[in-house]
């Protein structure tokens, strides 16, 4: 497997670690400034070469710039537009090495969670689901059928540029995976679910991003999805995590102190054959630092990066 790590866009301290603690390989975040042009070669090879020069292979983009899919998730006046930019964008990331595009598919609120100050081992504190703490905008409102028509519309459109240029989109589970949020309807929130969007437009190069702990909630057996996804060659991408709990209400754990086993989920990786991108994902915030950005503090990072190596070794499944 390649050892990953997701980056800020612009090199800080977290560039420093990551070099130190072996990572090879960058999930990159586009800068989302409108002065920032996603179809001008210069600007994108400039970004790109900056993780170079610091010995980092850039491979996977996360996530689909929300200046373009946002548009494109709701379906609006502006998404054609930003579908031709995803399109001409995309034979310039492979120019510059990326072959994955990670992408969630959630109109208006995303990743979502009603609290990030709660308290885990030690104090460390992780941020936690409970739906009835949900506090969204009743005035926005969309159906399932209108998120899957509007997915449909997506795939048939970006698909035959990705087998193109051999580029993969790599479909993120809704976080968390309930039905509804306020009047939102979600799709994305099981695993014969996201085995209909594959099948909406059957590619080599239309996969999954293996988000664990997203399974461990909706319900799912987690070694089952890794090995259903896996045996069809659909995992692009994993993201390593673990949480406590069940859809409607949950909290993230350090990645050592959760109920999932963590090493019978590397096997089965391996047992399936993937060799692609791995990243630990929503660490706890530790003692000494700040929470301004619940999940992705530093500390916790350099805990979880150092258990999946170790787990890795033990396993004999060789991190690159």
């Amino acid at each position: 497997m390649l050892l990953a790590d997701i980056f800020r866009p612009v090199p800080d301290l977290q560039w420093e670690l990551a070099a130190q603690m072996g990572v090879s390989t960058a999930i990159c975040r586009l800068p989302e400034d409108p002065d920032f042009d996603y179809t001008n070669r210069e600007q994108m090879k400039a970004f790109f070469d900056q993780f170079k020069e610091r010995g980092f292979k850039p491979l996977v983009i996360e996530p689909m710039p929300n200046r373009l899919h946002d548009h494109i998730k709701r379906g609006d006046e502006m998404r054609d537009e930003c579908i031709e930019t995803v399109k001409k964008m995309i034979p310039i990331l492979k120019e510059n090495g990326i072959e994955t595009i990670c992408t969630n598919f959630v109109p208006e609120v995303g990743w979502y969670r009603s609290s990030a100050t709660l308290p885990e081992r030690g104090g460390a504190l992780v941020t936690e689901f409970r739906i009835e703490d949900t506090n969204i905008d009743m005035n926005l409102k969309v159906t399932k059928e209108e998120v899957w028509a509007r997915l449909e519309y997506f795939l048939k459109a970006v698909m035959p540029t990705c087998e193109q240029y051999d580029i993969n989109i790599a479909l993120h589970p809704d976080d968390p995976p309930v039905e509804k949020l306020g009047n939102l309807e979600r799709i994305l929130i099981s695993k014969n679910n996201i085995q209909k969007a594959l099948d909406i437009y059957p590619s080599k190069n239309l996969g999954v991003t293996m988000c664990q702990a997203n399974y461990v909630a909706m319900g799912e057996n987690v070694y089952d999805c890794i090995e259903h996804f896996g045996k069809q060659n659909k995992i692009f991408f994993v993201h390593f995590r673990d949480i406590a709990g069940d859809k409607y209400h949950f909290h993230e754990t350090f990645h050592d102190n959760g109920p999932t086993d963590m090493a019978k989920c590397l096997e089965t990786y391996k047992a399936a054959g993937f060799e692609g991108p791995i990243r630990i994902d929503h660490v706890p915030t530790m003692a000494g630092e700040g929470n301004d950005n619940p999940g992705y503090q530093d500390y916790g990072r350099l805990y979880a990066i150092g258990y999946l190596r170790g787990l890795c070794e033990a396993l004999k499944y060789p991190l690159r």
